[in-house]
């Protein structure tokens, strides 16, 4: 049975290692018969979460503020699997990222019983640089009925605008999309 899947690429370097890796989760799951949308964060208009609490006095269906996330969490909502892949900066997710997450506040009741995966980039090469960041995914999920980590790719020791060509992780990538 094939699944909708929801890759949210948070990289603000189109192309850049982690998007690329997102594509080859992509290209992974299509050939086994999945539905794929790719949404590259950087093209999206989000602003920061202004803790208004619009959202908790509107039961968790809708944000005072007019711009893409309103979008991109309805997609959240729809997709069966849930794919966050972030460049590593300063041992922690991107900003581009923790904003989106900050922003599902409005819809987080709404975003139940997901397969999430997550895709990570960082130019250190001690695959511990890594383990804030799962962490704080971690945390996020936490807060979602049902979701469930399904696995996750930690590429190291990547920096440079196509150095993730020379690793394995782009098979890795295409593995883990192609089995879920």
């Amino acid at each position: 049975m094939s699944k909708k899947v929801l890759i949210i690429s948070s990289s603000p370097r189109k192309g850049g290692n982690s998007d690329s890796l997102c594509d080859k989760f992509a290209e992974g799951a299509v050939s086994a018969g999945n539905i794929v949308e790719k949404i590259f964060l950087k093209d999206k208009h989000i602003n920061y979460c202004t803790g208004c609490g619009f959202c908790n006095t509107n039961d968790y269906t809708a944000c005072s503020q007019k711009d893409d996330a309103a979008e991109i969490l309805d997609k959240m909502v729809g997709a069966d699997v849930i794919v966050f892949g972030t460049p590593v900066y300063f041992y922690t997710m991107c900003g581009q990222m923790k904003t989106l997450i900050d922003r599902c506040c409005a819809r987080y009741t709404h975003i139940n019983g997901k397969e999430f995966y997550y895709i990570m980039t960082a130019a250190d090469g001690n695959s511990a640089a890594m383990d804030r960041v799962i962490e704080e995914f971690r945390g996020f999920l936490c807060c979602l009925d049902g979701a469930e980590e399904k696995g996750f790719i930690c590429a190291t020791g990547v920096w440079q605008k196509g150095d993730i060509n020379l690793t394995p992780y782009p098979q890795a990538a295409f593995d883990s999309g192609k089995n879920i």
